[in-house]
């Protein structure tokens, strides 16, 4: 398959797309980012790398984050992780307290907000934030194989001003006991971790490892990799999961920062990135154009 003009042809249609989404202007260095921006780039399980648009512009990959300190978390804990958090979809939107309420302060998932910030708790404990931090990006350089990954302080910064509501999710759990550390040391470590910038190419070629294909970096167990897909499948668009998984067909994670990782087990690794998001928090354009890319290649999880 000669991938590189479907990914031209996807480019260009993004690129002409009157409706761009909005940025999340209730992080005001995201709401600087224009929403001209498009970029897609697929690495593919022989090796070769293909891109399109802005592919190597870096971007705060956000939640998208939140696969790869889940992948950190089941490498220390094992499944005690699940004792603390849940492996189901939320329904809701992924900064929600609804479900913390009546659920005792267990999240319903790693990766809505609450569920991402006992993941970061767990493998901060027993740490200094500085650490956890310096693992994490240890694991996403050995996952790119580039050293040229890095927290945007000025992005970290406003998340820290305008974190409220997730300090708020932290110190809920806090009171239900399942947050170990100070919500305040969680919170902080959580928002660094979000700043991380990557460029679509690097994110693809961090995704490598969830690929399960020969030759890809194998940085945790393939049954651990297999189990991650299957979250990324049914939680890793909020409360939009089951609309991508109809349209998509493959796992993937986004972030509001308008990165998405998607993955196609023993195929791909693929990134995209477009900052205007739809009203689950999702990249609109992002969406769209790995619709068409799964629809071109005939890759799905369901034959």
């Amino acid at each position: 398959m000669d991938l590189q003009p479907i990914l031209d042809r996807i480019g260009a249609e993004m690129q002409a797309a009157p409706d761009r989404g909005r940025v999340a202007d209730y992080i005001p260095e995201l709401a600087r980012v224009s929403t001209d921006h498009f970029a897609m780039a697929v690495c593919t399980a022989d090796g070769q790398t293909f891109t399109t648009g802005a592919a190597e512009m870096p971007f705060s990959i956000q939640s998208v984050s939140k696969v790869f300190t889940l992948a950190l978390a089941l490498g220390r804990l094992g499944d005690q992780l699940w004792s603390r958090v849940g492996r189901e979809p939320s329904g809701l939107a992924f900064n929600s307290v609804v479900q913390l309420e009546s659920e005792k302060g267990i999240p319903r998932n790693p990766f809505i907000n609450a569920g991402a910030l006992v993941v970061t708790d767990a493998i901060l404990q027993g740490h200094q934030p500085r650490e956890v931090l310096g693992e994490i990006l240890r694991f996403l350089r050995e996952a790119a194989g580039e050293d040229d990954i890095h927290i945007n302080k000025a992005v970290a910064a406003s998340e820290l001003a305008h974190g409220h509501r997730n300090l708020a999710l932290a110190h809920f759990m806090a009171a239900h006991g399942n947050l170990r550390c100070p919500p305040e040391a969680t919170c902080g470590t959580y928002f660094h971790q979000c700043a991380i910038e990557m460029s679509a190419r690097q994110l693809a070629r961090a995704g490598r490892f969830l690929m399960n294909a020969p030759g890809m970096p194998r940085l945790v167990a393939p049954a651990r990799t297999r189990r991650i897909n299957a979250l990324m499948m049914t939680c890793g668009h909020y409360d939009g999961s089951g609309e991508f998984a109809y349209r998509v067909g493959l796992p993937g994670k986004s972030g509001v920062g308008g990165g998405i990782l998607v993955i196609a087990p023993g195929r791909a690794s693929i990134a995209v990135w477009s900052p205007g998001l739809n009203a689950q928090g999702n990249s609109q354009l992002g969406t769209l154009a790995v619709e068409r890319l799964a629809r071109a290649t005939g890759w799905s999880v369901f034959g």
